[in-house]
C-alpha cells in the first residue's frame, strides 16, 4: 500500500492510500480520486516529506512534528461529519463485531467458506494490504476526533 498526499484544484489537501503507484495512476487518469472536502475531481499530488527514522550510524534525525489540520464551523463540514457519524453507527448497529478476527472473517466471507454478513473489527497494516491483494472488499470504518473522548 503506498500513501499519497493529495491536493484538489481549491487546494484542499488529504491523503489516500492505494495498493501501488500504478493504481494511483489509473485512477487518476478516469477522474477517480475525489476531494473529500468540496467533491472535486481535478487532484494531484502533493508535496510529501518522507519519514526519516535515523541513519546507519544510528544517529536520530528529528523531523518536523505533524500539524493537525483545522477547520472553523463550515456548515458543510458539519454535515459531512454528522454524516460520517451515522454510517459508522448504522455498520455497528447491523454488522457482527469480529475484533482481531476481522482479516480471518472476511476471507471466509469472500472465499464463500462462510455466510455473507456484515462484519467490522480490526486488521493489521499488513492484513489490510494482504487483502487488498486479494481482492477482498473493505472500507476503513470512519473515526471523529469525539469517538475518542
Amino acid at each position: 500500500m503506498i500513501r499519497y498526499g493529495l491536493r484538489c484544484a481549491r487546494g484542499h489537501e488529504f491523503e489516500a492510500w492505494f495498493r501501488s503507484a500504478e493504481d494511483y495512476d489509473r485512477a487518476s487518469a478516469v477522474d477517480e480520486n475525489q476531494c473529500p472536502q468540496c467533491g472535486s475531481h481535478q487532484v494531484e499530488k502533493a508535496l510529501m516529506t518522507p519519514a526519516v527514522g535515523g541513519t546507519a550510524k544510528g544517529v536520530t534525525v528529528k523531523t518536523k512534528p505533524p500539524t493537525i489540520k483545522l477547520a472553523s464551523g463550515d456548515p458543510r463540514q458539519k454535515a459531512m461529519r454528522a454524516a460520517l457519524k451515522e454510517l459508522r453507527h448504522k455498520v455497528i448497529e447491523n454488522a457482527d463485531y469480529v475484533g482481531d478476527r476481522f482479516a480471518e472473517e472476511a476471507r471466509k466471507i469472500h472465499y464463500e467458506e462462510a455466510e455473507p454478513r456484515g462484519i467490522y473489527g480490526e486488521a493489521t497494516p499488513e492484513d489490510a494490504r494482504e487483502m487488498s491483494e486479494e481482492g477482498i472488499e473493505f472500507h476503513p470504518l470512519p473515526e471523529l476526533p469525539e469517538d475518542g473522548n
